[in-house]
């Protein structure tokens, strides 16, 4: 699936997003969840990781039903509250 999100849009989406998730090494190194938005508004999941001194992207998502209720709970989040 292609969101058509542009880089900028999602380097702004990690720079000001914060950490949902911490994924522990798994053979490929560390990454993380981190959940952000565009200056439009868009709200934009990107799991990326360290290697070496620099940051590889796993994946880009635009998070939405049915596994988000909203971007920063899932749907198992928010059956808990």
């Amino acid at each position: 699936m292609n969101d058509r999100l542009s880089v900028q849009e999602i380097e702004t989406a990690i720079v000001n997003g914060r950490i949902l998730e911490s994924y522990p090494d798994t053979g490929r190194g560390e990454s993380v969840l981190v959940a952000g938005f565009a200056d439009s508004g868009t709200p934009i999941h990107v799991v990326y990781g360290k290697r070496a001194e620099s940051g590889v992207i796993v994946t880009i998502y635009i998070p939405g039903p049915p596994k988000f209720v909203d971007p920063f709970r899932g749907v198992t989040d928010a059956r808990s509250v």
